[in-house]
């Protein structure tokens, strides 16, 4: 439920307070602990400290169309990467698309076989990648590969590429998304990056980490609360709100250096940070002028410009993609609706009605769909509304605490968070909610993930 307390987080960023007693709970009743001392802020070597929590892939569900695809080990992958499968990634992120299906795939080929289609098809597959793995005299990886269109016979293409051993993972993820633009015609994500936010040990840290969850590194680390990882659209910063000096501020980081600097440090609390489209504004919460509205500020800080005039909760901003609109959440109507506005200002539309209590919007690449959180009885599931016509909303789990969607870039897959097993975890979803991936953490509860843009 929702809980109104003025000047807190409770009044600035309302799925933290549904779902986050560390956070919400604390602030209102006092809990927060001196900061001094607690902050561990990896500059410089931002990405040289690996995450704690690993991760692996478990996908569910059946789609109703997946082609089928076999990819065969890559010759001397085992002796060149012992610790690490370059074909099994490629794989695992295929079908996590939910795209593709794999097809048994026994022995190993190359780049240079010729492979007998009709054994192939025989195997009922579609499709088929070959490849190797070399290790060079200098100590990088030479990785070639080659894919194959088994209905018709023919090569579709191929790549060769020389990475170091700390690329490896990352030229698995761009083998992915050559494979899939060649088969698909979209363009593949599984080169790119998620933010979360994990908690253990009575400890927030924030990581960044591939998209499959693996190959974390940690950007900041507090005792004190870290909440609403936001990317920026060159994908060269993150915004979030730490609460280390015992109050909501938001600052910006650079993911290369690890430099950062609070934009909004105002009165009251400063919350829910929001990229505009070109990288030039974020959209934020502040209660400096009384109530929690939003507000426009520069990506270096500067005199915020108000957006909204309520007596309402207004929160969690979201930016349309043409920059023109914001989508946010407000209690205006009597429970928390997601409404939109021009960002000059002006009339507010509602946009959800629903359920009395949706919250989280995440709008898709091209602006057709909206990915939000709704309250439905006792459970808060992932929905999807197309907000360019009159569809009704769409339910894609069947779970009981969902939060935080978030797009690929290629507006394909949903990241979000959920709990299993009394465990906070990721998972992505096609928009159907026909595939699911829970991408498991063994050591930390995980949430608040949002899905980097393209570039790396």
């Amino acid at each position: 439920m929702i809980v109104i307390v003025p000047d807190s987080i409770a009044r600035s960023t309302m799925h933290n307070i549904r779902r986050s007693a560390q956070v919400s709970t604390a602030r209102s009743t006092g809990l927060v602990r001196t900061a001094f001392g607690s902050l561990l802020l990896v500059a410089a070597v931002f990405f040289c400290s690996k995450a704690s929590a690993q991760f692996r892939v478990e996908i569910s569900g059946v789609g109703a169309t997946q082609l089928p695809i076999a990819i065969t080990k890559f010759r001397d992958e085992e002796r060149a990467t012992p610790s690490l499968s370059v074909s099994a990634i490629v794989r695992a992120d295929l079908e996590r698309s939910g795209v593709f299906k794999g097809v048994d795939a026994p022995g190993a080929l190359d780049e240079n076989s010729q492979p007998v289609m009709t054994e192939w098809r025989g195997r009922a597959a579609d499709a088929l990648v070959a490849g190797s793995i070399t290790r060079l005299a200098d100590g990088r990886f030479d990785i070639r590969f080659k894919l194959w269109d088994v209905v018709k016979g023919t090569p579709l293409g191929g790549q060769s590429t020389a990475v170091e051993a700390g690329d490896l993972r990352l030229a698995a993820h761009r083998i992915a998304d050559y494979i899939y633009e060649k088969l698909t015609g979209d363009k593949g994500v599984f080169s790119t990056r998620i933010a979360y936010v994990t908690k253990g040990g009575g400890r927030f840290t924030l990581r960044v980490a591939d998209a499959d969850g693996e190959g974390g590194q940690v950007a900041l680390n507090s005792a004190e609360p870290i909440i609403s990882p936001a990317w920026s659209p060159d994908g060269k910063q993150l915004a979030y709100v730490s609460f280390e000096s015992q109050k909501a501020v938001v600052y910006t980081q650079d993911t290369a250096s690890g430099a950062r600097r609070a934009i909004a440090n105002f009165r009251g609390s400063n919350s829910a940070p929001a990229w505009s489209p070109d990288g030039q504004t974020l959209a934020v919460t502040l209660s400096r002028d009384g109530g929690s509205q939003l507000y426009l500020i520069g990506r270096d800080g500067g005199a915020p410009r108000r957006l909204t005039s309520s007596n309402a909760i207004d929160t969690e901003p979201a930016f349309s993609p043409d920059g023109r609109t914001i989508y946010f959440v407000s209690d205006r109507g009597g429970g928390p609706q997601i409404y939109r506005i021009s960002t000059g200002g002006g009339n507010v539309e509602r946009v959800t009605f629903g359920g009395s209590y949706n919250i989280s919007p995440a709008i898709s690449p091209d602006g057709r769909t909206l990915a939000y959180i709704s309250r439905q009885g006792n459970t808060f599931r992932l929905y999807t509304l197309d907000v360019t016509g009159s569809g009704q909303p769409q339910a894609l789990t069947d779970t009981s605490d969902d939060e935080s969607p978030s797009f690929a870039p290629n507006g394909k897959l949903i990241i979000y968070a959920s709990r299993a097993q009394g465990r906070d975890v990721l998972m992505t979803t096609t928009l159907d909610g026909k595939i699911k991936a829970r991408l498991v953490s063994t050591t930390a509860d995980v949430r608040e993930p949002v899905w980097g843009p393209y570039g790396r």
